[in-house]
């Protein structure tokens, strides 16, 4: 039988990455893996681990290790159980490893448990697993339902004196125990003066969502309090629970006995769980954040103490490129970002994990819902295929939003140059790697010649986004950073620069031949051609003593080559033809574009 493996667990450690806590995460060694499933509900993981013993996981979060689960479980019961003055019927809501009803039955005035689990998997699961935890579900006094605690506390109004929620954290189906119609279910199972606790988050994780909890059961029990436990292999090792009652004049913070065979709980422990740190205990008394603030936050702090405004920044495409654009725009808080593609679910895949990002979609052939989401944004960036430009140029005059474009300037998009002044817009061009940074260190590098009395008799500018030379062993030794179609049109276009004061045109289907080996460094072996049309430059530069001006590609041996047979075979022909159907082989497609008379022809 194969070993047994799970996407959480790596290089024999587990890593435990979640939305609930963003930018950290929690790691163990594995010496193995004991059970792998898919229940109705949720992934089902148990492994032992090389220092806290076997440890449950459900849906990649710890719910459980040999090492330190009872800080959880006696702290979760014995707060609403110990300051109860007479419990005897407790309900325990999830928990199906069984440490919650372990805890329980401590209580000598308790005569029934009911565990009320949604998902069998859990409870079969621990008592293989956890059998230290799971060892009293058999009791006479346990009686354990498969069902839905939302039905079951509905059948079951003022039933219990206690009811324990022993949930996952707030997201999926678990979000619905963190809200007021599940709070309202449990006031209304318990009997007069009954007393609830629920896992309550992490006060250096979730203080907004605690508070939130602390204002709506507040609404719903006359006492509401939060207290908390530490454990270390919860996020931040600290984990706390809602403790309330229905009783106005009971003193949660006060055991009113012993309980015996703890590890962790005692009489202090309990009344000193309910004392909070001071940044938790301003939030939920007062309502004042008096936290720290730093990065990210500070920064639009201080902008908004500035009066900075903010930004609304359109972006085009879900190219290789988009998402590194993203991440850069918004790393300024005062950027709001909206991405933009034509499906939707590619749109939110880059905004997935960005502050002040959010997705929609759009079809950038209709012109009149370009024209409605450019109107309401300050600058457009687009970085969707050069055709488009001009359309998305034609937008932005008439919402008179600036755009940004990393393309060359196409004819059709000099053609809009006045309608632009006229506008009051700018639109930035040729503003990315190649055209772009090129540009920018040319006109530095000339400036600071310039400014020292020096002339520019060549010039010089090869450029090129290359792979690694271990990642360069497909034919043309160059991976696609961006529209493949785009790379092999561009390989089509004629070129023209300056040779001593001569101009040299290349047409496209000769381009390849003027490819010469490029000397950079013994550990590279490039080769270089031109790029387009170089003459130009002279004025853009402001080199009129220049005599040759060359903007160049770089590219690795082999390339030009390779490019070549290609033309020469008639695969860069961009031209329609009404022979190329579907269902074609690339024998016959071959055969029809150079000419053959059938598909063997050698």
């Amino acid at each position: 039988m194969a070993p047994l493996s799970h996407p959480s667990i790596q290089d024999g450690w587990f890593r435990e990455i979640s939305s609930q806590w963003p930018g950290q995460a929690m790691t163990l060694k594995v010496n193995k893996i004991l059970h792998v499933e898919k229940s109705l509900y949720q992934d089902v993981l148990v492994f032992e681990s090389e220092t806290y013993g076997n440890v449950l996981v459900l849906d990649g979060v710890i719910q459980c290790t040999e090492r330190d689960e009872f800080s959880y479980q006696e702290m979760i019961a014995h707060l609403p159980l110990a300051s109860h003055p007479n419990p005897k019927k407790v309900l325990v809501i999830g928990g199906g490893d069984g440490g919650v009803v372990r805890e329980v039955l401590k209580h000598e005035s308790v005569e029934e448990v009911v565990l009320c689990d949604i998902d069998e998997a859990v409870i079969r699961v621990s008592k293989i697993y956890l059998p230290h935890m799971a060892v009293l579900l058999d009791s006479p006094k346990v009686r354990v339902f498969v069902g839905d605690g939302f039905k079951f506390l509905a059948d079951n109004e003022a039933t219990y004196d206690v009811i324990i929620t022993d949930s996952s954290d707030p997201v999926g189906p678990a979000e619905s125990l963190f809200q007021k119609p599940y709070f309202q279910l449990l006031h209304d199972a318990l009997t007069p003066g009954g007393h609830i606790s629920t896992q309550g988050e992490c006060l250096w994780l979730h203080l907004p969502l605690i508070s939130q909890l602390r204002n709506m059961t507040a609404e719903i029990f006359p006492i509401s309090q939060y207290a908390y436990t530490t454990i270390p292999t919860y996020p931040s090792g600290q984990i706390g629970f809602m403790v309330c009652s229905k009783d106005p004049s009971r003193n949660l913070s006060e055991p009113l006995r012993k309980v015996p065979g703890t590890r962790y709980y005692n009489e202090n422990i309990h009344r000193c769980a309910f004392v909070l740190p001071e940044f938790a205990r301003a939030i939920l008394a007062r309502g004042k954040d008096i936290r720290p603030v730093f990065g990210r936050a500070a920064a639009a702090l201080k902008a908004l103490e500035e009066g900075k405004k903010t930004r609304k920044i359109l972006l085009l495409g879900s190219g290789f490129v988009a998402r590194p654009c993203a991440e850069y725009v918004v790393r300024d808080p005062t950027n709001e970002l909206t991405i933009a593609c034509r499906t939707l679910s590619s749109a939110a895949a880059l905004a997935d994990g960005l502050p002040n990002a959010a997705a929609i979609s759009l079809d950038v052939n209709s012109t009149e819902a370009l024209d409605a989401q450019v109107a309401v944004h300050d600058l457009v960036i687009s970085l969707i295929p050069y055709t488009y430009h001009a359309a998305v140029i034609k937008s932005a005059i008439k919402g008179k939003t600036h755009v940004v474009t990393t393309s060359y300037v196409s004819p059709a998009m000099r053609e809009l140059d006045e309608e632009t002044k006229r506008a009051g817009i700018v639109v930035m061009n040729e503003i990315g790697l190649d055209p772009g940074i090129d540009h920018l260190y040319a006109v530095k590098t000339i400036s600071e010649v310039h400014e020292k009395g020096g002339k520019i008799k060549q010039f010089l500018s090869y450029c090129g986004g290359l792979p690694a030379p271990e990642c360069s062993g497909n034919p043309l030794g160059y991976k696609f950073s961006w529209s493949s179609r785009g790379v092999l049109l561009a390989l089509l276009n004629s070129a023209s620069y300056l040779s001593e004061g001569k101009q040299v045109d290349i047409t496209g289907s000769d381009l390849m031949g003027y490819a010469k080996p490029y000397f950079i460094s013994p550990a590279f072996a490039f080769v270089a051609y031109p790029n387009r049309n170089s003459v130009p430059f002279r004025e853009f530069y402001n080199i009129p003593e220049a005599e040759t001006i060359v903007r160049g590609t770089l590219r690795y041996q082999g390339f030009p080559e390779f490019i070549k047979a290609l033309v020469d075979l008639g695969w860069l022909d961009a031209t329609e033809k009404e022979w190329l159907t579907e269902n074609l082989t690339w024998a016959e497609v071959t055969q029809r574009a150079i000419g053959a008379n059938d598909t063997s022809e050698r």
